[in-house]
């Protein structure tokens, strides 16, 4: 059975996926869940999530060595969890999400966020297993990370994220949600389904962006804010590219300006020689 329900709640589509790939009893840290869930309560639930500080979990990279959720703080997280054994829908929003983050670090730069990918089956999701699903999805991308977690881990961090998972028949039921945190680890914004476009990841980011402090004074802040003003989002292409008319804009101001402030200073100094002369400005000097 698989479900591929939309809910208008709050502007947002929740999609609750039954995906195949695990027998009945395969192990995995969850909470109770009815077959039957409430998906307006477990977007609910999702929704809750906003605003929360994460812990900071320590997870297991694909070499088997600890990384805490910290050492990411320096940048925007996006989290996406995922089970390795599921075939179907996981995969798809791997790849949807792929297309997404080549976009995003095409539109904000190729180091200004990080990616998690956290596999929440614990009996299976282990570090070698994380880096064969990396690389059966062809990800190689710098700053993200394919990571496991123990079971107590993934327990708390699905409930900080407001993370509906249960058990099924198939494999789980759970939330098609990927979550974005602030350098704080703070949860700033939940996206939802298995098809996400450039624009749902670009613009929380910007928000974070803009939303930092920065010293205006140092070049590169002033480069990246302009970046960030004049990069606009193409929904036929589903990408962002640099609008340079916004420049041109600036520029026939900047010279209207001039232009003008020229033409009072002539006509200020006409009138200081007049002055000085003891005879009335003329137009025509």
């Amino acid at each position: 059975m698989r479900w591929h329900l939309r809910i208008p709640l709050t502007s947002l589509a929740l999609v609750l996926l039954v995906l195949p790939g695990l027998p009945e009893h395969a192990g995995a840290a969850q909470r109770p869940a009815n077959d039957n869930a409430d998906l307006e309560a477990a977007l609910r639930e999702s929704e809750a999530a906003v605003g929360r500080h994460l812990a900071d979990y320590v997870f297991r990279d694909t070499n088997g060595q600890p990384k805490r959720l910290s050492a990411f703080d320096d940048r925007p997280v996006i989290i996406n969890l995922i089970y390795t054994a599921c075939t179907d829908f996981c995969p798809v929003t791997v790849q949807s999400l792929a297309r997404a983050v080549i976009g995003a670090r095409d539109a904000l730069g190729p180091e200004s966020f990080t990616v998690l990918t956290i596999g929440f089956d614990t009996r299976t999701d282990h570090p070698a297993q994380m880096r064969a699903y990396a690389k059966s999805q062809g990800i190689d991308l710098a700053n993200w990370h394919f990571l496991s977690a123990d079971a107590q881990t993934i327990l708390a961090i699905t409930g900080q994220l407001g993370f509906t998972l249960s058990r099924a028949p198939q494999g789980f039921d759970h939330i098609a949600q990927t979550t974005i945190l602030g350098t704080d680890r703070q949860v700033f914004r939940q996206v939802y389904g298995a098809d996400l476009t450039v624009a749902s990841i670009v613009e929380p980011l910007k928000q974070i962006r803009y939303g930092q402090t920065a010293n205006l004074a140092r070049f590169d802040n002033i480069v990246e804010r302009i970046k960030l003003f004049c990069t606009l989002y193409d929904p036929d292409e589903d990408a962002y590219r640099f609008d340079w008319s916004i420049f041109t804009g600036i520029i026939v101001g900047l010279l209207s300006i001039s232009g003008l402030a020229a033409f009072l200073l002539h006509a200020a100094l006409q009138y200081r020689n007049a002055r000085r002369q003891g005879r009335p400005p003329h137009p025509s000097d």
